[in-house]
């Protein structure tokens, strides 16, 4: 199992917020489950306390932008323990190209 963060990438994700004014952020990492339909697709991050708050596009019930964090992705377990990855092979993309794959 690999972590889902690593600091090598936690250092490069932008801080929240700080990309609101820009109109196609790109998206760094995705994270999946292997169980069911859900993934979440990060463009900022912030470390707070021992947890980090990211923010970015969630496909899940619905698709919409959202805040989510580190601890809560970590914690659920699906089937048989299953857990939810990071998308090892994913390559950075603006988020309009994740929307259109949608």
């Amino acid at each position: 199992m690999h972590k889902l963060l690593t600091k090598e990438i936690e250092a490069v994700l932008p801080p929240l917020y700080s990309q609101e004014q820009v109109v196609d952020p790109m998206v760094l990492v995705k994270f999946f489950t292997q169980w069911s339909s859900w993934t979440w697709y990060v463009t900022e991050a912030t470390r707070e306390d021992d947890d980090v708050l990211m923010f970015g596009l969630v496909e899940g019930l619905e698709t919409e932008l959202g805040y989510f964090v580190l601890s809560e992705l970590e914690a659920l377990r699906g089937p048989h323990g299953l857990t939810i990855e990071r998308d090892l092979y994913f390559t950075p993309q603006p988020l309009s190209a994740i929307r259109k794959a949608a």
